[in-house]
């Protein structure tokens, strides 16, 4: 019977790597209403938009692999959603009354911008501290500015000053991660400077693959930090939403957690320090009472905007996680895994909203994020209008238990024309 279990487990846990094609369009595109079309930079009106990624991932002359790299690279990739769509075409499929669909996104080519100098630069003993060595030093902020020069020319051109950045999930190659960003970034209406963060996973399916996974993760902390940092100085950057999904919610909320660290050390508000908007974390694997004591209890949601837990009690791959490391993961939460008043004092804070996602089908109800139209209507509300749940902009339910409910027809005649919010608070900016 284990052999069998463990079988499973292989089959579930090879299950994130998938092809990637462009999602069902959102409930909220319902009758191609909602798109936020004439707000589109005209640069970005394209199917073949550019999208840009930071990785620590090895080059083997081709790739990116799984092997993990010492050193950082920026670069930018092309994503064609189809093969031979032109802009208005992918309108059209961006409706979620059209019948025609989109095989996959692929990309055709990318180019690597700036290799960064090996991590840990050299460094040695002077003056009673440890300092870099200044040439090493020298070299890796040249290239830092030469990185941060290319995102604000981005900023300029396009006039989108927010970033959108999105670090994914075990066993996830680096096509796919460019791929689901530029999903996610499409359907969220193309106003942000979309960049993903790209660690090394991918190192084999089932368990072995998994914990091999978790370890390049953590090997990826300190560059996701120096990402990070490089990303909130420069100064025509104005907020930085992100998206995490499965081991990427610990890859992130691990490097945002030292830097919020450090930031109080400084005696600056994290938020401040990091100019983080809106965190979204899907189907998270991460230890309940880990969150509660590295998270919770050193009041990580003080830097953001809001923080929005996307959790499904039936996530197979998540129940298969709890069932290795013999814990609750955060993300297959269920109603008996809360403590007694738990809701209540994140209703109290206001800050971190628990989701719960309903009629999660295919997948193994793990990859809901990108590929789940009320989910994914839900996810553009909070990045495009800022509000949250429970509002006229928002109009999620809650339980008896004060638990957020993402029905899956959300949210449907509920939603008023956002199209209007928008313009008048284009209108209040401007005065």
């Amino acid at each position: 019977m284990r052999r069998w279990v463990l079988f499973g487990m292989c089959l579930v846990l090879g299950a994130c790597a998938a092809s990637i094609g462009l999602a069902p369009p959102p409930n909220l595109y319902r009758a191609g209403t909602n798109y936020p079309e004439a707000r589109v930079p005209q640069s970005l009106r394209t199917a073949e938009p550019k999208i840009f990624y930071m990785t620590d991932r090895v080059f083997d002359g081709s790739d990116y692999g799984y092997d993990r790299s010492q050193s950082m690279a920026f670069g930018a990739a092309t994503v064609k959603f189809g093969r031979d769509l032109d802009w208005a075409e992918l309108l059209n499929r961006t409706r979620a009354d059209s019948n025609e669909n989109i095989s996959t996104l692929w990309v055709p080519e990318f180019e690597e911008i700036v290799r960064f100098e090996a991590t840990p630069l050299p460094y040695e003993r002077r003056d009673g501290r440890l300092r870099h060595q200044p040439d090493s030093r020298a070299k890796y902020d040249e290239q830092t500015g030469q990185f941060q020069a290319v995102i604000a020319n981005e900023i300029r051109q396009t006039g989108n000053k927010r970033l959108l950045i999105y670090i994914h999930g075990f066993n996830t190659d680096f096509e796919d991660s460019l791929t689901t960003i530029a999903n996610m970034w499409h359907f969220a209406g193309r106003q942000t400077v979309p960049i993903s963060f790209t660690w090394p996973a991918g190192n084999g399916a089932g368990p072995l693959g998994y914990f091999r996974d978790r370890d390049a993760g953590t090997f990826s902390v300190h560059h996701t930090k120096e990402f990070l940092r490089m990303l909130a100085a420069i100064p025509e950057v104005e907020q930085i939403d992100f998206i995490a999904h499965s081991r990427g919610t610990d890859v992130a909320t691990t490097a945002l957690r030292e830097l919020m660290i450090e930031a109080r050390g400084r005696g600056i508000h994290p938020k401040l320090a990091l100019k983080a908007g809106t965190l979204i974390m899907a189907a998270p694997d991460l230890d309940v009472d880990i969150v509660r004591q590295r998270l919770q209890a050193e009041l990580f949601s003080e830097a953001f905007e809001q923080i929005n837990l996307y959790i499904n009690p039936q996530d197979g791959a998540l129940r298969l996680s709890a069932y290795l490391t013999r814990s609750v993961r955060l993300g297959a939460l269920r109603d008996e895994d809360l403590q007694e008043g738990e809701l209540a004092l994140l209703a109290k804070e206001g800050l971190v909203h628990l989701i719960r996602v309903e009629d999660v089908r295919g997948g193994f109800g793990h990859a809901y994020f990108r590929d789940n139209p009320a989910v994914l209507s839900d996810v553009v509300l909070a990045l495009r209008t800022r509000a949250f749940p429970g509002g006229t902009l928002r109009p999620l339910d809650q339980d008896e238990n004060g638990l957020w409910v993402l029905h899956s027809n959300y949210p449907l005649d509920r939603l008023p024309d956002i199209s209007i919010f928008e313009e008048r608070e284009i209108e209040r900016e401007n005065r």
